[in-house]
């Protein structure tokens, strides 16, 4: 068992580096209440976190490579730690800002490379395929226990105790942090390449920024941008912009890997293959499951109306099924290769939406949806089981934080544009139903059709059918037949949108099959890695 106390440790970390964002999403309403803010802002502090976290990901893995994993590591756990105790004692939405969004961030995108070379560097063989598995799954679990522990923590107590317990548990991996072995020296000076931080952060903040706002700026016609270009809605220009800062940071790290001098990441790694299956699965599986998560509170929480520890309660099959198949990964690897596991998974993944789709309705269908979600957690178990050992098994050991900061930033944007993407379907698919069932209803004026469009032209928001209910209660003009037709409208909408929105998560699982050609159909004995060209014959 000695062998496993240094998994015990990176598993609890990587449990606490994704717990407290699912935490924060079941916490909203609360914070605006504490904070006496709105909404909005609270989504921008959450937006900021997660910009943090893909724009310096690359970085702390460079890092990383810089001064030593193990030392990195700890370093980031006690940036985290500052940052979540801060957080715990926020008086305005500025501070908390400042210590989740940014000292969080930032400690997380110095601890997440680390740790993914930490487990590929303490386990070899089979043991490393377990080791991800567990891994992934203790990710899995926090995002689906983050919902019920804070909601919980929120509803009877306060959600600033979930903060104060972080620090509480960064301690305790301090203390143990001698369980982790420590890793060979640098065999060469590493130095950072500063330009190529500049380029890819600003790169990857303004893509991740545009698709997390498009929901509010508009894709092509404005909505309500802060400002406008050429009379169009500022999204795409900014995802331009970003790709164009993208396309010249590949430039620019190309030119200093010619010139001889250390890049922020070597993009020889995208011409392996095994590498580049791995990182786009693991992209399309968290912007499934972001999204997934985005949309299953909001059909619990606003059309059935639960609080917040009943949606953890209802979310906790996925949790649970999750762990248990990321654990079984080196049993599975007896009866079959990862390429074939990954596949298997995506076809659960894919008979869970589909399943999904069908549970989604006015009633709450508790087996049927507690079903759905079960195999969810399936799928993605199988995923979590393989994909992390995929990855870092391509490459090299002086390799590994690289791949670790490719890889979290690849999971990072996929849960960034998941819950932009899919939220983005949703809200248009909400706006398109409620204005075919209100044009179709012939209970509802022409007057109130009118005025019904502009309104849901301006913006429309999910929200429970109640609060649409008073809201037409204080407009005279609209006589109380027709407010009741509109909100059986919106009503029947909140379905089709949410179908909509999980019907395109089945979509982007069936597309990602695409992408499976090069994760190894052999065991992790026979998997091949594949070196830089120059550096000599590949290891077996």
């Amino acid at each position: 068992m000695n062998r496993w106390k240094a998994l015990a440790v990176l598993g609890t970390a990587q449990f606490l580096m994704v717990l407290d964002a699912s935490v924060m999403n079941v916490s909203i309403s609360q914070l605006v209440e504490d904070f006496d803010t709105e909404v909005t802002a609270i989504q921008a502090v959450i937006t900021l976190y997660t910009l943090v976290m893909a724009a310096f990901m690359l970085t702390g893995g460079k890092i990383g490579d810089m001064f030593g994993r193990r030392r990195v590591f700890i370093v980031g756990l006690a940036v985290y730690a500052v940052g979540s105790g801060l957080t715990a004692v926020a008086p305005t939405v500025w501070v908390l800002a400042l210590g989740w969004s940014v000292i969080e961030g930032l400690g997380a995108a110095l601890v997440l490379p680390a740790l993914a070379a930490l487990v590929a560097g303490s386990y070899s063989g089979r043991d490393r395929a377990v080791a991800y598995g567990v891994v992934g799954g203790l990710a899995g679990a926090g995002i689906a226990v983050g919902p019920l522990l804070g909601g919980w923590v929120t509803t009877y107590l306060t959600w600033r105790l979930v903060f104060a317990g972080e620090v509480v548990l960064v301690v305790l991996i301090l203390v143990f942090i001698r369980w982790i072995p420590r890793q060979p020296p640098p065999t060469h000076r590493i130095s950072l390449d500063t330009a190529g931080v500049v380029l890819s952060a600003a790169g990857l903040a303004l893509v991740v920024l545009a698709v997390l706002q498009s929901g509010t700026w508009g894709w092509v016609q404005p909505r309500n941008p802060p400002f406008t270009v050429l009379g169009f809605a500022p999204t795409l220009f900014v995802v331009a912009l970003g790709g164009t800062l993208l396309y010249l940071f590949c430039l620019h790290e190309r030119r200093t890997e010619a010139r001889g001098r250390e890049p922020l990441v070597s993009l020889d790694h995208f011409g392996n293959r095994v590498l580049r299956s791995g990182l786009a699965t693991l992209f399309n599986q968290n912007t499934v499951l972001l999204g997934l998560f985005f949309v299953i509170p909001l059909y619990l929480q606003v059309v059935q109306g639960l609080n917040a520890f009943e949606t953890g309660l209802r979310l906790l099959p996925v949790s649970v099924t999750m762990l248990v198949a990321s654990m079984c990964g080196t049993l599975m690897l007896r009866i079959a290769s990862p390429r074939t596991i990954v596949r298997g998974g995506l076809l659960v993944l894919l008979a869970a939406t589909l399943w999904l789709i069908g549970a989604i309705g006015p009633d709450l269908h508790g087996a049927s949806f507690a079903g759905s979600m079960a195999l969810l957690g399936l799928g993605m178990g199988m995923l979590a089981s393989q994909l992390g050992n995929t990855v870092q098994s391509s490459v090299q050991e002086e390799d590994r934080s690289e791949a670790g900061g490719l890889q979290y930033t690849a999971q990072n944007l996929g849960s960034s544009l998941g819950t932009a993407l899919i939220g983005a379907i949703l809200i248009g698919s909400l706006a398109g139903a409620v204005t075919t069932r209100i044009n179709d209803d012939p209970r509802i004026s022409d007057a109130v059709a009118g005025q019904s469009a502009v309104r849901i032209e301006a913006g429309l928001s999910f929200v429970p059918a109640d609060d649409v209910a008073t809201a037409l209660a204080g407009r005279p003009e609209i006589p109380p037949q027709e407010a009741a037709a509109l909100v059986e409208s919106y009503q029947s909408a909140q379905i089709t949108g949410l179908k909509a929105a999980v019907l395109a998560c089945s979509g982007i699982t069936a597309v990602s099959f695409l992408f499976t050609g090069g994760i190894p159909a052999g065991r992790p004995e026979r998997v091949v890695r594949v070196r830089r060209p120059g550096t000599g014959p590949p290891d077996r």
